[in-house]
C-alpha cells in the first residue's frame, strides 16, 4: 500500500473509532478503493439518518471537489458529508447548507 492510501487508511480507523466513543454507530467500508455511489468510506447513523462520508486525510484539499464527491455518490440516499483534516490539526467537518436544512426538516 503506498503511502497516501496508508494515510487515507489510519485517518479512516482514526475517525471510526472517534465516532464510536461519541455513540455513532458507523463502520468503515472495506470496498472503499473502488469508490462510485453508495459506497462511502464510512457508513453512519445519527438519530436514524444514514450518513455518508467521505474521509479526507490530506495537506492540501479541494473542498470543493470532495463534496461534489460526497453528494454524487451519496445518490440521494444518505447525507453526504466529507470529514477532513491536515497533520496535526483537529478534524473539520463540511457539508451543504441545503442539505443540512432538508436533513434537519427546515
Amino acid at each position: 500500500m503506498i503511502n497516501s492510501q496508508r494515510k487515507g487508511a489510519s485517518g479512516e480507523r482514526e475517525l471510526v473509532t472517534i465516532l464510536t466513543v461519541h455513540g455513532i454507530p458507523c463502520k468503515r467500508n472495506i470496498q472503499r478503493y473502488i469508490g462510485g455511489r453508495n459506497n462511502p468510506d464510512i457508513s453512519a447513523e445519527l438519530d436514524g439518518h444514514p450518513l455518508h462520508i467521505e474521509v479526507k486525510r490530506r495537506e492540501r484539499l479541494n473542498i470543493s471537489e470532495a463534496i461534489n464527491q460526497a453528494v454524487s455518490d451519496a445518490d440521494g440516499k444518505a447525507f453526504p458529508v466529507v470529514v477532513h483534516r491536515t497533520s496535526r490539526q483537529p478534524w473539520l467537518v463540511t457539508f451543504r447548507l441545503d442539505d443540512f436544512f432538508r436533513e434537519v426538516g427546515l
